[in-house]
């Protein structure tokens, strides 16, 4: 969904407000998407050692092992220079948290599954014959464009 310079320049970002753990990192990823999108500890712990590597970030190894990030002065200037970068980057999640909330209402929730049921139980009937074949994708193509040019 992200690519890495994304998600570096997220951690970035979220560092500059404060210091935090990787799971942290985690959270507010998660928590910007409304759940939609959550980062995998095989994503942040690599690229919090490549930012550590880079001298964009420093680690304070805390008692229990746990690491505390927190971005410098090299840090702050990289994430200066990516503005509309970080921009576009955040811009994605905020979407993502719409379509979160707009999937949540219940009409929605209730039509989707409807159509999804409907779909389900038709093609659990068995073959399709070719007429057939063309009625469900001719009825699926009118309602994705009357959704697209709503």
């Amino acid at each position: 969904m992200f690519e890495t310079g994304d998600i570096r320049l997220l951690m970035l970002h979220f560092l500059q407000q404060r210091s935090a753990h990787g799971y942290e990192l985690i959270k507010a990823i998660e928590d910007l998407s409304k759940g939609e999108y959550t980062p995998s500890a095989s994503i942040i712990y690599p690229n919090l050692t490549f930012l550590e590597e880079q001298g964009l970030i420093t680690a304070n190894q805390e008692k229990g092992g746990k690491k505390q990030y927190s971005i410098t002065h090299e840090g702050t200037q990289s994430l200066a220079g990516q503005g509309d970068l970080l921009g576009s980057v955040t811009e994605k999640l905020f979407s993502l948290a719409i379509l979160s909330n707009n999937r949540s209402i219940p009409e929605m929730q209730r039509a989707i599954n409807n159509m999804r049921m409907a779909l389900n139980l038709r093609l659990a009937k068995g073959p399709i014959e070719q007429e057939t074949l063309y009625k469900i994708t001719d009825a699926l193509d009118k309602a994705t464009k009357e959704i697209e040019r709503s």
